[in-house]
């Protein structure tokens, strides 16, 4: 299903914050490459530099982020 820009944005804002998981700066593109490969545009976001050396991926469903967070290891924290 293609959602525009404004839709998408829309839909996050009525999960959001949803499930955050915390991760290692250092696997931004691993964590945003197994999101783009396995989730849709509008059950994920992500905030760079929540905290030192680390980013917060936000997911829409609560397995989404467990299977996220088993994925990256022992760099992500649920």
């Amino acid at each position: 299903m293609n959602k525009t820009p404004q839709e998408i944005t829309d839909y996050k804002q009525q999960w959001l914050p949803g499930h955050p998981v915390r991760l290692h700066s250092d696997l931004e593109d691993k964590g945003r490459t197994w999101c783009k490969r396995c989730l849709d545009k509008w059950e994920w976001h992500y905030k760079r530099h929540t905290n030192i050396y680390e980013h917060t991926f936000y997911f829409e469903s609560i397995y989404a982020a467990q299977n996220f967070a088993m994925e990256m290891g022992r760099f992500a924290n649920l």
